[in-house]
This record gives C-alpha cells, sequence and structure tokens, in this order.
C-alpha cells in the first residue's frame, strides 16, 4: 500500500500551534503541519512548495485552510487522494466560480450547525457542486468545532487503523 502523505492547514486566524494542529502534531507526529500567513496566494503559494515533491496527499482542512485544501486539489487532484474539510470557508475568496468540473477525490466535510463564521448550509450547497464524492456530516457544534472535533474517527479519516 502506498503511503500517505498527511497535511493539516490551518485557518485564517490560526497558527501551527492552535489546538486543532497541537492535537494532530501529538497525535499523528509525521504529519506536515507549518504556518501560513498572507493573503490567500502567499499562503497557497507556501502550501505548493512544501507539497511539490509529494503526493498520495491526505488534506485536512480547517476553515480557510479548508480552502486552501479544497483550492489544492481543484489545481492537482492527480496528487490529492483525500480531503478532510472542517467548516471550511468555500464561501469566499471566489471558490465556488473557480470550479468548472466535480471533483472525484473522496470528501468528508464536517460543520458545526452553530457556526457564525461560515455559513454552514451555503458551505454544504457549494460542496455538492463540487465534490463528487462528498460525505457530509452537520454536527451540534460551532465554527472551531471545539465540542467534537477530537471525538472524530481520526484514525480512519486519516487511514492510519
Amino acid at each position: 500500500m502506498m503511503e500517505k502523505t498527511l497535511v493539516f492547514i490551518h485557518g485564517l486566524e490560526s497558527t501551527s500551534l492552535g489546538n486543532k494542529a497541537q492535537f494532530f502534531r501529538k497525535s499523528y507526529p509525521h504529519m506536515i503541519i507549518e504556518d501560513y500567513t498572507g493573503n490567500f496566494e502567499a499562503r497557497m503559494s507556501r502550501l505548493r512548495l512544501l507539497l511539490q515533491e509529494k503526493n498520495n496527499l491526505i488534506l485536512v482542512g480547517s476553515s480557510y485552510g479548508g480552502l486552501m485544501a479544497a483550492s489544492f486539489a481543484l489545481e492537482d487532484e492527480s496528487r490529492t487522494y483525500k480531503l478532510v474539510l472542517l467548516a471550511p470557508a468555500l464561501t469566499i475568496e471566489g471558490f465556488e466560480s473557480s470550479v468548472r468540473r466535480k471533483l472525484q477525490t473522496n470528501t468528508i466535510l464536517y460543520h458545526g450547525l452553530h457556526d457564525d463564521v461560515v455559513n454552514p448550509h451555503e458551505t454544504k450547497r457549494i460542496a455538492e457542486k463540487t465534490f463528487a464524492r462528498l460525505e457530509h456530516h452537520f454536527v451540534e457544534d460551532d465554527h472551531p468545532l471545539s465540542r467534537r472535533f477530537t471525538s472524530f474517527p481520526w484514525d480512519a479519516l486519516l487511514e492510519q487503523a
């Protein structure tokens, strides 16, 4: 079986030291966890540089990081094995208008029903138009998914079982 490359992409206001990053660093020490700063294009340039020699990518993106992960998959679907999107900010940066065809990448999306930052229903609508293989979960939580995040089936999601 081919080795998967695990990548966590934090949100706009977060860093590689945020709660999710700390959880992944402890639970999956081989996961790529870096800081992304600047505007969208600067962040995407950093991501592309980090992943330029990597394949079989499992991209976990939180909020703005989810937008980045989905955008990366649109650009380079052949290297993207799976997306795990956490309250992804698919409603901004012209993402919806950049989708030309449905992505075949397996995509799992978790979104809190009480998210007051990124509209969960609008995100679901965009995700259904974007991802052909979408597994969507609404959960009783807020934008950071702070109540439910650690209880998600991470070993299975990241295929580490």
